[in-house]
């Protein structure tokens, strides 16, 4: 284990039994048995549908029957089709059989598709699905944020797929043929930040018109004798040529019947065309639908599987195009049926959220197959539920659901719908009084969650959580949850039998609760300790005061109102009587804060908790040396000095530098041998010992705080500093020792977690935190017929230099006679329902002042925005997509003037839309998760061959749980592009770095920070193929996304530079290239200082343009620089600085010769004898060097064999790997894993 963890970790990884390998080899020998006991080998079968020729397909045992159903429903010659079954031998196969349990199914077998009667559900689908193909290009569902469509773009700077690319080009006159002017607006230096190049227009797109109008008819549903002669449904058409036609569905197919708009007959028309299929039949009355679907459906097809499949998460875009609304029936079928989540995939309507969820978990988890197969149980629900919820809250907010509790006031109503419990996010009943009212009500709900995520993470089996969801929508708060058996028809009292409903006045216990909160005591650093209820009896707990216990109907022990499962953060949480440290109060902690729900993150625990467990280890080890020093004195005191209890003063919680540790290591000979003697003692329990090394343990627990006396272990309780709560006398001593605990980790974030955090960061971000705050309270109380126009009221106050901004109340589209009685109820929360009109820019930017005083302590020294634009050096555009990523605003994408100072930036038609921001808990994927991080770590040990195959199985185990798409696979894509590039394999690393390009913009968003990086991968893979004007245009496309996001001023905008500066020095535009390269050598200077390696590395790619240009004074200008912060940092011996001094000599040679060629000409004119110069235009080897260094590649070399071996085994895992299928984003930064060997 890295990090000194490892005592206190490996009992977790023991309880936890899925230490798939992380300890021992054995473990990861049994788990690989395991993991090809799921990869049984593939087999093929024909497959043979009505007039088509028999194709061949590879299927898995593994699959269902119903797999093979959807690829043929997706496959170009067979997607028309959606009502059949599989046949083998005349036998009907059942939906839901794995492919295994078939018996005589075997490589070769022929199964036939057979066309089968339709129902009216069959029939629903069948529209259905054509309508998903006439739309499959059409982006309209992605900009509307709807079924987990979203937008990518790669596909326009690639053309189209990059593996084949590369090798029709012609190597040789490569050169003269790459344009490689970037836009003017990414050049260095430019000021403009244009918005419409974020969607570059997409040729696909153009529709290809199939038909104008498929709805359904207006004579639905059929009448009874017509039932009886099998009709099930109408449909209405209109075809290209403007024939109007009226369509029956009945038992048999579609046909043309007799029906008009205004007169019902239903007899078939002549020629009736009966067809199994709907394209069937309008391919032969259309002959534009015929051509058109035909090509349709190629384009379709020819897209990369990532563009087109679903997400597991929905995605939104903050900036869509004027699309067209286009007549479509089944948008608007699903708008009016109410479709709760999707029943009509499920019997029974709606679902039983809760039964769901916890059913998922009950699952077995024995071994790899039974975790798999429940993780990707949970993994599903929880998406399904996600989305479920998100509807529900925006039906809430939207006012089409129905209190169940109409009578009361509108904040305090609770709503229930397709069995999810939705709650605004208000104090309702004073409950949060002494906590900070509604500011806490508003922060109740995302601690919650952060709960309900970590005891989901622990994963303890009988203790249960609910479903939660947090929805934020136009500017209110929802929590959506699951609902708990029983608990609607029970008073709260009398279903409380642990914890306490009142804030710890009246608490309870349960012994069943305490067995099952005491496991997770120990992940979650929780400590058990005892309070006193309000008979003054000692009440012993588990878990704060809140946490409250509920058995269900169905007996499950459920636990909810997780919201302080994390002790509280005493910087924001000013406690009478109790002082912090010296040098917090310094810096003005602790602070007022709004509410007094502030509490520390997880993490935050963690680092604090490992920081303590490193001290340990040095307290004990110094102690040891000590007894031993004098041991060998021949004076055998014990040694107990001062030593021992100083640390809990002097090092609560500071990390002087991070060297720390280190520097004391090399001072003290011996300390590494006394470390080792120390985790032998602690690891072995305290019983076997020794008494003396029992004591240095002793002193060491002391010093830390650590709960026990004979190991390391660090537990906070969360109750300390709880209003409310009160403590039996006995346990004083605990209490003031867990009060310390408490302030030592406040202490840790505010000296160490944050100062090492900033040193990371740039400057100026800290603004954009304030903005949305007001979005909440601006958009609290505006009618639904208003919401665009404060919205773009809103944003012209913030951004636009408009002095006057007057907000337009919408001229009242439809002015009603009589004034209508104000219907007060409607809004939640409403009141004035136009006082937004009257905000102007100088009170909105008064609000934003003191609403950054107040919650964030900071003081905005500006009267205007265009002031604070200008001190912190922010763009408007980057605040703009700030506002309306957080807010869930989406806006026409078109070029904003926000410096007119004649007329206002945005008006109402430019709001497009609101759509909800949604918080949920992830579920892992725990054991690829493993194989993920031992890959990882085999690959920094050097042994790339056995961490390439632990990242295969880990790829294959993500899309075992999550489906094709999700943030962990794209993580996984990046790391094995990466190895498939360091091994020599170019081809396979484009293909696998387009993966992670493209599901990083599905799953992430197309300006995602992470899906910058993803293209300078991608555009480095690029250039190692061959491929330098794709390598440029994906460059140029990072640099666009950079500049909107952040600006130039950031450091990773230096990477980008330099790479963009190294491919233009290539295609040897060198000006062009000095330009990128100057700006990476100052961005470089002003974030690493001047005598950082990096700047060093500028220097010389900056000479090196230099020297091609044969401007040599420059060069040899530059290379001096360099060489002199390497000569410093790294001395004159190292290799480094010698190859530095190398290209100085050589430099100076090339100058010499110029200069006598020079005089040359000056003394003897035109008949000089010219010795020929050499200028060498830099060879793309050197280049492509270049850019592994700077992008921290390193190679490591492998003979070829190796090389031929692992080609084979890659292969033979993507090929498994192809039968893979689809689910979600994350919202908590994925694993960040960065693979990337550091330079510096």
């Amino acid at each position: 284990m890295v990090n000194g963890d490892g005592a206190h970790e490996r009992t977790e990884e023991a309880e936890s039994k899925q230490d798939g390998n992380s300890e021992t080899d054995g473990g990861e020998e049994s788990n690989e048995q395991e993991v090809i006991v799921i990869q049984d080998t593939g087999f093929t079968v024909k497959i043979q549908a009505p007039g088509t020729e028999p194709f061949d397909l590879q299927v898995s045992p593994q699959e269902m029957v119903q797999e093979i159903h959807q690829v043929l429903m997706d496959r170009e010659d067979t997607c028309h089709r959606t009502c059949f079954s599989l046949q083998l031998d005349g036998n009907v196969l059942d939906n839901f059989a794995e492919l295994k349990s078939i018996e005589g199914l075997q490589e070769g077998s022929l199964l036939k598709v057979v066309e089968e009667p339709y129902t009216v559900r069959e029939a629903r689908i069948h529209v259905r699905h054509i309508r998903d193909l006439l739309k499959s290009l059409d982006p309209s569902d992605a900009y509307n944020g709807v079924d987990c469509n979203s937008l990518s773009f790669l596909s326009i700077f690639t053309d189209g797929d990059l593996g084949d690319s590369g090798k029709r080009k012609k190597k040789g006159n490569e050169l003269e043929q790459i344009d490689c002017t970037p836009p003017e607006h990414i050049l260095p230096g430019s000021k403009d930040r244009p918005l419409v190049p974020l969607q570059p227009h997409n040729k696909d797109w153009k529709p290809m018109q199939c038909l104008k109008v498929l709805t359904m008819s207006g004579w639905n549903p059929p009448p009874g004798n017509r039932k009886m002669h099998g009709d099930l449904m109408y449909l209405y058409m209109v075809t290209v040529e403007e024939r109007h036609v009226s369509i029956t569905a009945s038992t048999r197919g579609f046909y043309l019947n007799q029906s008009t708009t205004y007169t019902f007959n239903p007899k078939p028309s002549n020629p009736s065309f009966l067809s199994h299929s709907l394209v069937e039949l309008l391919s032969q009355i259309s002959p534009a639908f015929k051509k058109n679907f035909t090509a349709l459906q190629k384009r379709r097809v020819q897209r990369h599987p990532f563009e087109r499949i679903a997400t597991p998460f929905q995605v939104y875009s903050w900036t869509a195009p004027q699309v067209d609304h286009a007549m479509d029936c089944v948008r608007a079928e699903d708008a009016y049926t109410s479709r709760l989540g999707y029943e009509e995939h499920i019997p029974g309507q709606t679902r039983d959220w809760n039964e769901e969820l916890q059913t998922t978990r009950e699952l077995p988890r024995k071994n790899l197959p039974e975790r798999l197969l429940r993780e990707r149980a949970i993994f599903k629900v929880h998406s399904d539920f996600a989305a479920a919820a998100t509807r529900g809250a925006m039906a809430v907010i939207d006012g089409n659901v129905m209190a169940i509790n109409p009578g009361e006031e509108t904040r305090m109503q609770m709503f229930i719908w397709n069995n999810i419990f939705f709650s605004l996010g208000f104090d309702v009943r004073d409950h949060y009084r002494e906590l900070g009212g509604d500011a806490a009500a508003h922060a109740a709900p995302t601690n919650d969650l952060n709960g309900v995520r970590a005891y989901g993470a622990v994963d303890v089996e009988g203790l249960y959580t609910l479903g939660t969801v947090v929805v934020d929508y136009r500017g209110y708060r929802v929590t959506a949850q699951s609902i708990i058996p029983g608990i609607l028809e029970r008073e709260q009292e009398q279903s409380v039998i642990y914890g306490s409903i009142d804030f710890g006045k009246t608490v309870v216990s349960h012994s069943k609760y305490l067995e099952l909160l005491e496991k997770t005591s120990r992940p979650l650093k929780v400590q058990s300790h005892n309070v006193l209820n309000e008979k003054n009896e000692t009440v012993e707990l588990c878990s704060s005061v809140e946490c409250k216990g509920i058995i269900g109907n169905d007996g499950r022990h459920y636990i909810l109102d997780l919201l302080r499962t994390f002790p509280p953060d005493l910087n924001f949480l000013p406690v009478d009587g109790e002082e912090l440290p010296l040098e917090s109060r310094r810096q003005g902690f602790p602070r007022q804060h709004r509410h007094r729900l502030a509490c520390l993150r997880q993490e935050l625990i963690e680092a604090f908790v490992e920081h303590r467990y490193l001290l340990f280890m040095k307290m004990a080890a110094l102690q040891l040396m000590q007894q031993k020093a004098n041991k060998d004195a021949k004076n055998d005191v014990p040694a107990i000095t001062e030593t021992a209890e100083t640390p809990s003063e002097s090092n609560n919680g500071e990390c002087k530098s991070p060297l720390e540790g280190k520097e004391l290591e090399e001072s003290i000979p011996g300390l590494a041998q006394a470390k080792e003697l120390a985790e032998t003692l602690v690891a072995e329990d305290g019983s076997c010992i020794d008494p003396k090394s029992r004591e240095v343990v002793l002193n060491a627990c002391k010093a830390v705080g650590s709960i026990s006396n004979t190991s390391f272990d660090i537990r906070f309780n969360p109750d300390i500093f709880s209003p409310g709560v009160r403590f039996p006398d006995d346990s004083a001593d605990d209490v003031q020792k867990q009060k310390q605990l408490l302030k030592d980790a406040a202490f840790f974030l505010v000296s160490c977690q944050i100062p090492s955090l900033v040193s990371d960061t740039p400057h100026g971000s800290n603004l954009k935190s304030y903005m949305c705050v007001f979005m909440t309270r601006l958009k609290t109380g505006v009618e639904l017929s208003a919401l665009s126009a404060a919205v773009s009221h809103f944003l012209n106050c913030f951004l636009s230099s408009f002095p006057d901004s007057v907000a337009h109340l919408p001229p009242d589209e439809l002015v009603s006679r009589r004034k209508s009685r104000k219907r007060r109820n409607r809004v939640p929360g409403g009141g004035d329902n136009t006082a937004w009109a009257s905000l102007t820019p100088n009170e909105l930017w008064k609000n934003i002042a003191s609403e950054a005083k107040s919650y964030y302590h900071f003081t905005i020294e500006c009267e205007s925005v265009d002031q604070v634009v200008e001190k912190y050096g922010l763009q408007k555009t980057t605040l703009l997509r700030e506002i309306s990523v957080k807010t869930g605003i989406q806006i026409l994408i078109k070029e904003y003037n926000f410096d007119s100072r004649h007329k206002p930036a945005f008006t109402e038609e430019d709001i497009l839309n609101i759509f909800p921001v949604v918080k949920h808990v992830n579920p892992k994927a725990s054991d690829a998760f493993h194989f993920f991080q031992s890959g990882q770590a085999k690959v920094q040990q050097g042994f790339l061959k056995e961490g390439c195959e632990l990242i295969n199985e880990a790829l294959n185990l993500f899309n075992n749980v999550y489906g094709a798409m999700h943030v962990e696979i794209c993580a996984c894509l990046r790391l094995l592009a990466r190895l498939n590039y360091i091994m020599g394999d170019h081809p396979e690393a484009l293909s696998n770095q387009q993966k992670a390009v493209l599901m990083s913009e599905r799953v992430l968003g197309i300006e995602h920070p992470n899906t910058i990086q993803e293209y300078m991968h991608l555009s480095l893979y690029c250039f190692a193929n061959g491929q330098l004007s794709t390598a440029l245009k994906l460059l140029y496309r990072a640099r666009y996304l950079m500049l909107l996001v952040s600006g130039e001023n950031h450091p990773e905008m230096a990477l980008l530079d330099s790479n963009i500066g190294l491919v233009l020095h290539g295609v040897m535009e060198y000006d062009l290239s000095l330009r990128f390269l100057e700006n990476a050598l100052t961005i470089n200077t002003k974030y690493h200082g001047s005598r950082s390696l990096k700047v060093a590395l500028s220097h010389h790619l900056v000479a090196r343009v230099y020297e091609s240009k044969a401007e040599f004074r420059s060069a040899l200008q530059h290379e001096k620089e360099g060489y002199t912060i390497y000569k410093n940092q790294m001395g004159e011996a190292h290799e480094k600085t010698r190859e530095s001094s190398e290209y100085l000599k050589y430099l100076t040679q090339q100058a010499v010769a110029l200069q006598r060629t020079m005089n040359e000409i000056y003394k003897n004119g035109s008949n000089a004898s010219i010795t020929p110069l050499k200028f060498t235009a830099p060879s793309m080897a050197s280049v492509l060097e270049q850019l592994n260094i700077i992008n921290g590649i390193i190679f490591i070399p492998l003979s070829q064999k190796d090389l031929e071996n692992l080609k084979a085994e890659v292969q033979r895992r993507q090929q498994l790997q192809e039968l893979g299928k689809s689910e979600e984003p994350t919202e908590d930064r994925p694993l960040e894993l960065e693979d990337k060997i550091p330079i510096d």
